[in-house]
């Protein structure tokens, strides 16, 4: 007899309104396609009627298989404007549904209590699979998320060196292409607006402009760095920063390349307030791909990410691994941004 660990309305309270055997309930709420419609649509009201939970967790553990999937945050949701991780956390949870599988958020922080949960989850055996977005492995207490004996996906950043199956976009490249395009249009001096120092988009997008100098036969003092000192987070704040140090150079840019939308909107919206036109005076462009992006005024040139692909991939290779596929999984999964040109990008006056 299935046995349950849950307080209220139990398995066999629904066997006896439904009319069934305790077995046929069992069967019915882990796989209903091995009873027939009639009978499942009476269980289904008997359920509902008595106010009936599963505890799909215990009934997972029961059976040596959990169906949940851990997601690891970079810390807090709260990214102004930019929509990238909640996209990206719906993308992976429908793919999971349609999997059979289920989404747990981890953490909402990334300090020392948020670690030791989430080591604690992996450990214990809660989940089946992790994984992480934009982050390091968690690491405390001697323990390491990476000796967990558990299938980990990196998204959003390369930790393919470490033997961690990684889905990224083309920062580099996509940078690089824009820089590129900004100079065919004319122009020769740039304000870039960074995020923090040593971040591996940051590391990225900023290689990207630098190549992109170098093709031109430009020097590396063609570019401007703003920023540096606060998380993607802050993205706003950046932004302000940068108006600021814009406003203190002699010889000013005539191109902005933001790396997020946030820095660029609250940038372009001081700009406007110093009575700077976009893009008659100065040409901007972020990276991204915020919806509102389409919205702002004058509408704001970004590098569109595709999260729900990435989203999919990642679940896609962390699923194999947890198939146990003979099939030795792509280190570096690399799916490609696009560029969106707005009204806020022109050749200089």
């Amino acid at each position: 007899m299935p046995v349950e660990e849950q307080s209220g309305p139990l398995m066999a309270d629904v066997a006896r309104l439904a009319g069934v055997a305790i077995s046929t309930v069992s069967r019915a709420l882990a796989n209903p396609g091995r009873v027939n419609e009639k009978t499942r649509r009476k269980i289904d009201a008997a359920a509902k009627q008595l106010g009936y939970t599963p505890n799909a967790m215990a009934r997972s553990l029961r059976v040596g298989k959990s169906n949940i999937i851990m997601i690891i945050l970079p810390g807090s949701l709260y990214y102004g404007v930019s929509q990238i991780i909640p996209q990206v956390l719906q993308s992976i949870n429908k793919a999971l549904i349609q999997n059979d599988y289920n989404l747990m958020i981890a953490n909402l922080d990334r300090d020392v209590e948020s670690e030791r949960h989430i080591l604690d989850l992996a450990f214990g055996g809660t989940v089946r699979g992790a994984i992480i977005l934009s982050s390091k492995l968690p690491e405390v207490d001697g323990r390491s998320l990476a000796n967990a004996s558990l299938p980990i996906v990196s998204l959003l950043l390369d930790m393919s060196d470490v033997g961690l199956p990684s889905v990224v976009t083309n920062d580099r490249e996509a940078v690089r292409e824009v820089t590129a395009h900004l100079i065919r249009l004319g122009h020769r001096r740039f304000l870039y607006l960074a995020g923090p120092k040593g971040n591996y988009h940051d590391v990225e997008r900023y290689s990207g402009v630098i190549e992109a100098l170098k093709e031109a036969g430009l020097s590396e003092s063609a570019v401007v760095r703003s920023g540096g000192n606060l998380d993607y987070q802050q993205g706003f704040d950046i932004g302000v920063q940068a108006a600021g140090d814009f406003a203190d150079l002699a010889d000013k840019p005539s191109a902005v390349i933001a790396t997020s939308d946030d820095m660029a909107i609250s940038f372009m919206s001081r700009m406007q307030r110093l009575g700077l036109t976009i893009p008659g005076d100065l040409s901007i462009v972020s990276f991204d791909g915020s919806p509102v992006c389409a919205f702002c005024s004058p509408p704001l040139s970004t590098i569109e990410q595709p999260v729900e692909e990435m989203g999919q991939a990642a679940v896609a290779l962390l699923l194999a691994a947890i198939g146990r596929s003979e099939q030795k999984p792509k280190m570096r999964n690399v799916i490609r941004s696009r560029f969106i040109q707005r009204e806020s990008m022109t050749a200089p006056t």
